[in-house]
């Protein structure tokens, strides 16, 4: 067995999805059903059931999960050992504005039980970059949202979370239980500075050319919708001021959470980061 394989496995074991486990790994459909199929005939058991209604697990592809993770976690501890005794030990992660994330504490937290000979570096970005760093090399991965530009990056999706308009809490539309996008077209929204990703700016506009305040910060998103009425876009889970709603959003894509590292980058630190990560915010 090769450990590349039984990672494939692993995906399609937590998606139950081969769809959704190709797009985690990065690659087409077909070739993942064949290495599964490979893996079946090499181990004399079928550790899948496919049918219309999706992918469960046998008897022993339960079995079979159990067994890749351990072996995979010590593979990863194999080559971050070894990257340590090479001089490898640190590893700079950008975040994007977004460090009070539960997920992002439970990586930390799982990332130094696995690693404690790691030193972690963080760079906290604004919202005018959302690769936190990654293109200017002042970060070895980023934890960030999306959508940006992503050429010659590598993203993982961690999660994807509802989006709603940050209101003042006497704004008329604060009442309702939800909104959508029309409801706000005649209002000011805030706008990044000129230069930025002009996918992020589209996707936090709702996909149409607006007028408002330019920002940097979340805090100052906050601000423009407190003192201006300006409209604000955040994930629902978003704890406002007292004084600030959050509506929901029934016509706007979630916000991917993603993990992003530059395209073909072999450091061990990064791929264990990555694995971490997924488990992180699975739970």
């Amino acid at each position: 067995m090769e450990l590349r394989t039984l990672r494939y496995f692993v995906a399609v074991a937590e998606e139950l999805h081969f769809g959704r486990a190709a797009a985690r790994l990065h690659m087409s459909q077909p070739p993942l059903s064949r290495a599964i199929k490979q893996l079946e005939t090499d181990m004399g058991a079928v550790l899948l059931h496919r049918s219309a209604a999706g992918v469960t697990l046998t008897p022993a592809g339960a079995v079979l999960l159990d067994e890749a993770r351990a072996l995979l976690e010590q593979a990863d501890r194999v080559r971050v050992r070894v990257a340590v005794a090479a001089g490898a030990a640190t590893i700079t992660v950008g975040i994007l504005g977004d460090s009070s994330d539960q997920g992002v504490t439970r990586l930390a937290a799982a990332y130094r039980r696995r690693h404690p000979g790691v030193e972690v570096r963080i760079r906290e970005t604004d919202l005018t970059d959302p690769t936190c760093g990654l293109r200017a090399g002042l970060v070895d991965v980023a934890l960030t949202r999306g959508p940006f530009d992503e050429t010659g990056l590598t993203v993982h999706e961690l999660r994807a979370d509802p989006v709603g308009a940050v209101l003042r809490a006497d704004d008329p539309l604060a009442r309702r239980d939800h909104l959508k996008l029309a409801d706000l077209a005649d209002r000011r929204w805030f706008q990044f500075p000129d230069g930025t990703d002009p996918n992020w700016q589209s996707y936090w506009n709702g996909g149409e050319p607006r007028e408002g305040p330019v920002v940097r910060a979340v805090q100052e998103c906050l601000q423009a919708v407190l003192w201006n009425g300006t409209v604000g876009m955040s994930p629902l889970d978003l704890d406002p001021p007292e004084e600030l709603t959050v509506v929901p959003l029934t016509d706007m894509a979630p916000s991917r959470v993603l993990a992003a590292w530059n395209e073909g980058d072999p450091n061990p630190l990064i791929q264990s980061f990555i694995q971490i990560a997924t488990a992180a915010y699975r739970n």
